[in-house]
């Protein structure tokens, strides 16, 4: 999570000499490169025949649409307010595994939905700049929160039937061929960017998608894909931290209330969730003995 707010400052600094499509497909292939060589010292080769649908979609969900949005998003707003509309991922997340998976619609899911849409609505009222810019920035991030937490959903099939490192790797890879019509724009500014900037696509590319992405997938392996989401509420203080620490920017006071929101609505979503795996965990006897026991 250290590593992914970090990649919301970088994103916006080197913003500054890459485009949208050609900083992403500078991070992806400096990702792929360092995943790739690990990935033949191993000696793992290619995914299972199974896993290839989950990374297809990952890769071009996540791994391009969501880079190429969020660095798009970031040359209209801050990074601290793009890390907080994009904060929403993890209710997404829970509204497309109802979809997909049939877990059904709960009311308090849908409530968190407005509260969380209400908040990004105040981020963009209430960010600095032109008010074209702001929303172009908002909606922008709010198509990559759904594009990121469709691949999260994508990556966690893969993750039945591959490893994390091959999963990262090849997501890596298909985001690459995603963003490949960008490389004549990557080849260009890459030859008149600053020095800067070019470390900012290379730290990019190591840390926040290498190293980040990986650990993410080995994580998401072992649990599920509602509770890794839970995990990235973490990340716009995080940037906002990180921000203040080293430039001392941060939101204005309605961009920071609208964060709340969209964070708030994403709590509320969770509780009823949370609730019933407590007593999916306690089973179905559960109650039954804490009545016969009465009070302690």
């Amino acid at each position: 999570m250290l590593l992914w707010a970090s990649a919301f400052i970088g994103v916006r600094s080197a913003g500054s000499a890459f485009s949208p499509g050609a900083l992403a497909l500078g991070r992806l292939i400096t990702g792929a490169l360092v995943l790739g060589a690990i990935s033949l010292a191993r000696r793992d080769g290619l995914p299972p025949r199974a896993a290839w649908p989950g990374i297809l979609g990952s890769g071009v969900l996540w791994f391009g649409g969501y880079m190429v949005l969020l660095n798009w998003g970031e040359q209209e707003v801050d990074a601290g307010t793009a890390a907080m509309v994009v904060g929403i991922g993890p209710i997404l997340i829970a509204l497309l595994s109802a979809l997909l998976l049939r877990e059904g619609l709960p009311r308090a899911l849908c409530v968190g939905m407005v509260v969380s849409c209400c908040g990004a609505l105040v981020v963009a009222l209430g960010s600095t700049g032109p008010a074209h810019a702001r929303l172009l920035g908002t909606v922008l991030c709010l198509l990559a929160a759904l594009s990121y937490a469709a691949g999260v959903v994508s990556q966690k099939s893969a993750l039945r039937h591959a490893g994390a490192l091959q999963v990262t790797l090849f997501g890596c890879l298909t985001g690459a061929a995603v963003c490949s019509p960008f490389a004549s724009d990557l080849v260009t500014q890459a030859a008149h960017a600053p020095l800067s900037a070019t470390l900012d696509v290379l730290y990019l590319g190591v840390f926040p998608t290498a190293l980040a992405f990986t650990t993410w997938a080995f994580a998401l392996s072992r649990t599920t894909a509602g509770r890794m989401g839970a995990t990235t509420y973490a990340v716009p203080v995080l940037v906002l931290l990180l921000t203040w620490l080293g430039s001392s920017v941060v939101p204005g006071l309605p961009a920071l209330a609208g964060g709340v929101l969209c964070l708030g609505g994403v709590a509320i979503s969770r509780r009823r969730a949370a609730g019933r795996t407590r007593r999916a965990a306690e089973g179905p006897g559960a109650g039954m003995i804490r009545r016969r026991r009465g009070p302690a």
